[in-house]
């Protein structure tokens, strides 16, 4: 944006950037403390929940710390977890891993199985009841800095900008929304994350970051097939041996099942389509006869962070911090990281109301990486530190028994084989198309498989055609003239909603072509994109997936 447009500037104590567990619990939990403080949430989707996407099974300890009464409260958390059940998959079969062999962290017992976005709804409700205010359709577009280099706070809210750049007669300049400190809580791969990250160097000494994508789908199931409080997690077929990932599902209450897919996004093969292996697993004959008979009512995708420990970034810069996925707590083999974002919000708002207290702002917060490091939130990722680097370097039978291994050590002696590093980035493990074997998908049924167009319109997600296209090339000669003879464009296929293609029309080159409305802003092109030629930014506020009980 250029710097001469003007525009209405609001300031508070506190801004935060997302309304996702992170978000809220640091809002609600500088409330507690300081109901003087002025906080203000901005949240890019139409509501508060609307782009939340999670398995989920939450574990409650860092609820029970923010809201000990939630039940009371009426919190929906409603299906607690009373079956544990671990497999790993072949083409035909499947084999039960018994509970005793699973480390005590793995067990669900005391957990339950939610729709993520009507946890952060109800956690919305309950920071605006302490005074929260929490703007939603607002997408933060651009980091506001001090002439001193320290974050000040952002713009949000710019509309009406044409695909050609120009603006159209519904034009907003947006809003500058400033703060003492400013919490980002974008989620996995937040565009201004990524800014400041670079920006401040705060990667450095650390491994680089690690992402899966996530694919999920919401079934309404035959009474009789429901099992309410049941909760399967697989791994093995479809995938390889080499490729990383897993599914889960977890039975909800209404006949409801949450079924999903995650593909670790460091694979090797630009053939292999995260997407299709997603559908042709629920043909398994474990997940078929759940689902048969039964209607599917939701989907969508997002990018997991998967780096733990050892790629976690510096959290603190001039002017704020890093919370939530936004700094990538998830908890790999638990599949868990809602428990973690919500606890790390909390932390950096103890922070930042101490700093305030002090006559503080602007400044750096040290002392919240400081009680990270001494948090159970340390320890839930100090356990699984080498499960997800040995499972990319040694593959499924060697990396998952190892892992075990070393989580049952860390478990019981308080130590393990190590640290392990990562090695790549993700955008680094595609081998050249020409030395991979190509992979045959069964065509989807439209029964219990699908395909990604359909797919995406019960993800509910909207943009408007004739604004900048939010997925920005570096190079728009890279896709056709670099990526597609190397990889055979692999965007085609990572991207689960079928945003990315290659055109070929009879007497014309091959042309690359954006679908800019279909994204539901999983933020897998940005991540692992070979040239690292696409970045994803925001779109309109109020755009992307409509989510419900996801």
């Amino acid at each position: 944006m250029v710097s001469d447009i003007q525009r209405e500037a609001m300031e508070y104590d506190v801004v935060i950037v997302g309304a996702g567990p992170a978000g809220l619990s640091a809002a609600i939990r500088i409330k507690q403390i300081s109901p003087d403080t002025t906080v203000c949430v901005l949240e890019k989707g139409s509501e508060v929940g609307a782009h939340i996407l999670s398995g989920a099974v939450i574990d409650p300890i860092a609820l029970n710390e923010l809201i000990p009464d939630w039940k009371e409260k009426g919190a929906p958390l409603n299906t607690p977890v009373i079956e544990d059940r671990f497999y790993v998959l072949g083409k035909g079969g499947s084999l039960r891993i018994p509970n005793a062999m699973m480390p005590p962290l793995m067990d669900n017992h005391g957990n339950y199985a939610v729709s993520l976005g009507n946890v952060c709804r109800w956690l919305g409700q309950q920071a605006e009841g302490l005074g929260v205010e929490i703007y939603p359709g607002f997408a933060a577009s651009e980091v506001l800095y001090r002439e001193d280099g320290s974050v000040r706070g952002v713009v949000a809210g710019v509309m009406g900008i044409a695909k050609d750049g120009s603006h159209k007669p519904d034009y907003q300049p947006g809003m500058e929304l400033t703060g003492k400190y400013v919490l980002i809580a974008e989620g996995v791969r937040g565009s201004l994350a990524k800014e400041i990250i670079a920006r401040f160097n705060l990667q450095e000494g650390r491994q680089p970051a690690k992402f899966g994508i996530g694919m999920k789908e919401l079934w309404e199931v035959k009474p009789e097939n429901h099992k309410q409080g049941q909760v399967t997690h697989t791994m093995g077929w479809p995938l390889g041996m080499k490729a990383g990932g897993g599914s889960f599902m977890y039975h909800l209450e209404d006949n409801l099942v949450s079924i999903g897919f995650v593909v670790h996004l460091n694979y090797e093969n630009p053939h292999l389509f995260p997407y299709m292996e997603f559908q042709r697993f629920k043909h398994h004959p474990l997940i078929a006869p759940v689902l048969e008979g039964g209607r599917r009512v939701a989907y969508g995708a997002r990018a997991i962070t998967e780096g733990g420990l050892q790629s976690v970034p510096k959290l603190y810069f001039p002017g704020g911090a890093l919370i939530g996925c936004s700094a990538g707590f998830v908890n790999v083999p638990r599949i868990k990281g809602s428990h973690n974002a919500m606890k790390t919000g909390m932390l950096a708002a103890e922070a930042v109301v101490a700093a305030l207290a002090a006559g503080r702002e602007a400044d750096e917060l040290p002392e919240y990486e400081d009680a990270f490091r001494n948090s159970w939130v340390y320890a839930d990722l100090a356990r699984v530190k080498n499960v997800k680097p040995m499972w990319s370097k040694l593959g499924l039978l060697g990396g998952v028994a190892l892992g075990a291994a070393d989580m049952w050590m860390r478990t019981l002696f308080g130590f393990g084989l190590g640290t392990w590093k990562h090695g790549k980035p993700d955008y680094a493990t595609l081998k050249p198309a020409s030395a991979c074997k190509k992979i045959d998908y069964p065509k989807p049924d439209g029964i219990l498989s699908f395909d990604r167009l359909t797919n995406v319109a019960f993800s509910a997600t909207n943009h408007e055609e004739d604004q900048l296209v939010h997925l920005r090339l570096r190079d728009p000669a890279i896709p056709v003239q670099q990526n597609l003879p190397l990889y055979d464009e692999p965007a085609q296929r990572y991207c689960p909603a079928a945003v990315y293609e290659i055109v070929n029309e009879e007497g014309h080159p091959p042309r690359f072509q954006i679908n800019h409305q279909n994204c539901v802003h999983c933020k897998t092109c940005d991540i692992k994109d070979p040239a690292q030629n696409i970045t994803w930014t925001v779109p309109q506020g109020g755009e992307g997936p409509n989510y419900p009980n996801m």
